[in-house]
Order: C-alpha cells, then structure tokens, then sequence
C-alpha cells in the first residue's frame, strides 16, 4: 500500500492563514503579544519573542520584516543603545516620574535591593526583557500593524502611538501606573528608533541599558537619591 506523498500547497495555505488577519493570523497575534516572558525554575524565558520568530517561519516572512537586519556596526549599534537607553533611564528617574508624582521607589521590585542572591537572576531578566519586549512590542506589532495601517506616515505615527499604549498597559499588573505610565514614555522612545532605523538590534541594545540602569539604581539603593537629584523638596 502507498501513500500519497504531502500536499505542497498545504504548508503555504498555513503560511498564508498566519499572515492574514482571519481567525488563525488573530489568535497567533493574540498568543504572542499575551505570552510576554515566562520565568520556569527562576529563570526568565522570552516566550512571546520566540513565538514571534517561530511565526515569522511558519509564515515564511522573513525575520528583516521585524527588524532583524545587520546594523552598519555591531559596536557602534551597541554603543548608541546603551548610552540611549542609560541616559533616558536617568531623565525618567530624576526628572519625567517625579514631575508625574511618582513613588520614589519602585515597590514592584524594591526586594532587589541589596539582594546578591538574586542578582544573577534578575541581570539575565533584564537582558531577557530587552530581547524579549522589542522584538514583540516593536518588531512583530510594527510589521503586523502596519499591514493593517500601512506605510504612510501617518499609519507610522498610528502605530508608534498604538504600540507604545500597549507596551505601557503591559507593565500595569505589575507595576501600577507609575510603570504604565514610564512604560508609555519608553514605548514612544524605543519604537521612534525603530520606525527610524528599521532595525530592531539598538532599540534592543537601548532597553536593556534602560532595565540594567534601572537595577543598578536598585540594587544600590540610590532610587530616593536619583529621583531627588533634581526636585530636591519632592517628597
């Protein structure tokens, strides 16, 4: 007995289902941006960054579509996202979140101060979360969105706006307004460098430097004393 071999055509109607926007391109959509990132045993794993790219497989788009091209420089990509994201880290600490009536500390994560024991871990989450959020936040809702929207530069600015709402509602849960707010302000930031550039590599190099910043103010205990650095009589 034989067997018919498989029908070709049937991977690229799966492919084809994927980059549409019907029952199965919506639930992908809706999978990946809701996956985030998932911490088994502690240890913090992209899950909706992967999907992200397993989609862009499946659906045989190629992974520049999100962003994923070679920078002119490694280095200097690398060099600009961390001043960016260090510097735009400390204007929101110092100046943006107290203007906005902002906790001085971040209670969400006031636990890492001082705690050697899980530095290691929460250093890997940060770099996680650069990957992770920019190649979702950005790189994926860019490309999806803008096959809704499309390429004028009013559909850019839409989906910057769209994009950076989303990203401040993710980080809500967790962190109240404060973070939703901060998360806001970032999401404009980072996704502004990627609708410039088109690539995904500085503003992933940009919000690690950001988180990184961040847990370093925290795990040195210096959050009152940045947030203060400005508006001295803040209380």
């Amino acid at each position: 007995m034989t067997h018919a071999p498989p029908d070709p055509r049937s991977g690229d109607r799966l492919a084809s289902d994927l980059r549409a926007f019907g029952p199965l391109g919506q639930v992908a959509m809706l999978v990946i941006v809701l996956s985030g990132t998932i911490t088994p045993a502690g240890i913090a794993v992209p899950l909706g960054a992967l999907l992200a790219l397993a989609w862009c497989r499946w659906s045989l788009t190629p992974w520049r579509a999100i962003g994923y091209v070679r920078p002119r420089s490694w280095i200097g990509g690398l060099a600009a996202g961390t001043a960016v994201g260090a510097g735009l880290k400390l204007l929101m600490k110092a100046i943006v979140m107290p203007l906005l009536g902002a906790d001085p500390t971040n209670g969400a994560y006031r636990h890492l101060a001082g705690n050697r024991a899980l530095l290691p871990a929460a250093i890997w989450m940060m770099l996680v979360a650069g990957f992770g959020e920019e190649t979702v936040f950005r790189g994926f809702l860019f490309e999806r969105l803008g096959k809704i929207l499309g390429s004028t530069r009013g559909a850019r600015v839409a989906i910057l706006l769209i994009t950076s709402a989303l990203f401040g509602l993710a980080h809500y849960a967790d962190q109240g307004l404060a973070g939703a707010e901060q998360g806001l302000m970032t999401g404009l930031a980072f996704g502004a460098i990627f609708a410039v550039t088109g690539g995904i590599w500085v503003p992933i190099c940009a919000h690690a430097a950001f988180d990184l910043t961040a847990l370093a103010i925290i795990y040195l205990d210096l959050e009152s004393a940045v947030a203060h650095l400005v508006f001295k009589g803040t209380p």
